[in-house]
């Protein structure tokens, strides 16, 4: 492209370019997808994909397959979200995010597209993540890696990133209650939606699900012909506790048995998201005639590092940031405080979206007797819950804003102990709000 005739000029104008855009159509499909990657030249269907999707987990579970691929000298491509502190975490090769040139290319490149499918289609041009999701398939149909780890957006059936084809694998790692209001108020409804990305004749594997679950996806499995492995039955895992600060567990399948393991994330829900993405990954190397080295297994589980997922971030005091943002993934919290630390006095700092039923979310968290809740606010583009109202439905939780007062009044005036241990969650938003500001500070 000629000077003139550049899209956007520089890498501000390219985040405005897409964060300017429709978040939702009012009815989504797959139709203006299709039409704006039949443009670009399809790159997707030059790409070796393992497509991802799940309430929670999905983030974790994209990071131990591209940790176990790496482990084994491939080059990866990822594609998450939301990003922690910067867009361009989204769209990364080998963990490493692609640079700001490299995001003002790629939208000079589709930017042009998306005009022309604005001028045909009005209010059905693309929308954000849409939008993104192209920049991502422009970008590795261009460089090639080996795989790429494709993240769902929002649901599977009709999320852009379904106009995959033939996946090598497809992951669901977890069904339960988020974002009703577009993929339905029941765990069956929301589990046709995840079922969406079962491909004809592609492996899938399934990770802790409900039986009503199970028998609503292994029905769409079966319809696609699409061999089924459900953590549990075709491959299993048992945690074994805590071992040098790390999650340990046995994992066995046909390939490995009893095989002993640990994860770099922590929390016994990241065994099963671990447990799911070398089930994964072991069906990779049997279509693509690849061996799995124990030695690399173990290596590559153990080092897996994500951003904000039981996070450490400070050790005197003891401060994690944890991205739980609805009910399931605040059960897990609840789990994971149980079980590391029951013995310690804990701060649980939340700013929390309201759209995500923050009544139920803090009613289970009050039950634990070692927990003390904080609720405050952020900066959100969505509608924050307020803290006040909150706290004066618990009176077990206060309510401290703005969140960087709250954290300075729980260290100077609430912690008793050095083994107290506070925790932010509520939100990803939140946490990435909190923690690009204590990245700033130790930068400094």
């Amino acid at each position: 492209m000629d000077g003139d005739s550049m899209f956007v000029r520089d890498y501000q104008a390219a985040l405005d370019f897409i964060h300017g855009r429709t978040k939702f159509k009012k009815k989504p499909t797959l139709t203006t997808m299709k039409l704006l990657m039949e443009r670009l030249g399809n790159p997707q269907e030059q790409l070796k994909v393992i497509h991802v999707t799940g309430t929670n987990g999905k983030g974790s579970t994209t990071a131990f397959i591209r940790e176990l691929l790496l482990a084994h000298g491939f080059e990866v491509g990822t594609f998450t979200s939301p990003f922690i502190v910067k867009f361009n975490e989204r769209i990364a090769l080998n963990g490493q995010m692609i640079n700001d040139e490299t995001l003002v290319t790629l939208v000079n490149q589709v930017g042009p597209v998306v005009a022309e499918l604005d001028a045909e289609l009005g209010e059905q041009g693309p929308t954000e993540f849409e939008i993104i999701t192209a920049l991502m398939f422009t970008y590795f149909g261009q460089i090639k890696p080996d795989y790429v780890v494709v993240e769902v957006g929002l649901g599977g059936l009709l999320d852009s990133t379904n106009i995959i084809q033939q996946p090598l694998v497809s992951v669901i790692t977890t069904v339960g209650y988020d974002h009703a209001q577009i993929l339905g108020s029941t765990l069956p409804e929301i589990a046709q939606q995840k079922a969406g990305i079962i491909k004809a004749s592609c492996p899938l594997v399934l990770g802790k699900v409900s039986p009503e679950v199970a028998q609503v996806i292994k029905a769409v499995a079966r319809e696609k012909k699409a061999p089924y492995y459900q953590l549990g039955q075709a491959f299993k895992n048992q945690a074994t506790g805590l071992k040098d600060g790390q999650e340990s567990f046995i994992y066995s399948d046909d390939s490995f048995h009893k095989l002993a393991l640990a994860s770099g994330l922590l929390g016994a829900y990241q065994v099963d998201n671990a447990t799911c993405a070398l089930k994964a990954v072991s069906l990779v190397a049997q279509a693509e005639n690849f061996q799995l080295q124990t030695k690399l297994v173990k290596l590559a589980l153990a080092q897996t590092a994500w951003p904000a997922r039981m996070e450490k971030i400070f050790t005197q005091p003891l401060v994690f940031l944890d991205g739980a943002h609805n009910l399931a993934a605040f059960e897990e919290l609840a789990t994971m405080i149980k079980s590391h630390f029951n013995a310690n006095h804990v701060f649980l700092i939340l700013g929390i979206l309201a759209d995500k039923e923050p009544e139920k979310m803090l009613t289970m968290m009050a039950k634990l007797p070692n927990v003390q809740l904080i609720l405050t606010d952020f900066d959100a583009y969505r509608q924050v819950a307020d803290p006040q109202k909150l706290a004066t439905k618990l009176p077990q939780a206060q309510a401290i804003s703005p969140w960087k007062i709250a954290f300075k009044t729980v260290v100077t005036e609430l912690l008793a102990d050095e083994s107290d241990v506070i925790i932010f969650a509520g939100s990803l938003y939140f946490v990435s709000e909190v923690r690009a500001f204590f990245k700033e500070e130790m930068d400094e």
